[in-house]
């Protein structure tokens, strides 16, 4: 195979094998917005190859390079906790017949600040508070599953507790 510029060689795979590409990553992912994304990020590192004249099977290596973004892909979307939507999960519990109006309209004012607290939580404060208060699970196991240090972890945590304190304590 003659010697590529990294340009010439990127190019002439997206031009021959862009479709097959796209269509190699929508039978791996849920999500088909994310395609244009994970296409771009294995030309992004085909791009980066040092050494390109070692390759003997250019196309080959494009799938293994794509291979290995839709499992690191997976394994973030894997990773994401699920949103929860408080008001739904208490629409379903049953209502007290005798319950107090005063109460309940108390406890829906609580519920409208804590979905709005959460909402102010930057997305990893927001997903350690949900791993560890939903999910019950430690910090060790919120630091493996978001990909963050155990201390950084233990700060999104205090984080989302102290800015849920305080949406609640203005309310």
């Amino acid at each position: 195979m003659p010697p590529h510029k990294p340009s010439s060689l990127a190019a002439s795979l997206a031009h021959s094998q862009g479709e097959k590409l796209r269509r190699f990553f929508s039978l791996r992912v849920r999500n088909p917005a994310d395609i244009p994304d994970l296409t771009q990020e294995v030309f992004l590192r085909m791009l980066r190859i040092p050494d390109r004249d070692a390759i003997r099977s250019p196309e080959a290596y494009l799938f293994t390079v794509a291979l290995h973004v839709a499992q690191q892909h997976a394994m973030q979307v894997s990773a994401i906790p699920p949103s929860v939507q408080v008001e739904e999960l208490l629409a379903q519990l049953p209502a007290l017949p005798d319950a107090d109006p005063v109460l309940q309209a108390h406890g829906a004012q609580c519920l409208e600040a804590f979905t709005r607290a959460l909402e102010r939580l930057s997305p990893k404060a927001r997903a350690t508070f949900v791993l560890h208060r939903q999910y019950g699970m430690t910090l060790k196991e919120i630091s493996r599953e978001l990909h963050i240090s155990f201390p950084m972890a233990k700060k999104y945590l205090a984080k989302a507790l102290q800015q849920i304190h305080r949406c609640l304590d203005t309310e």
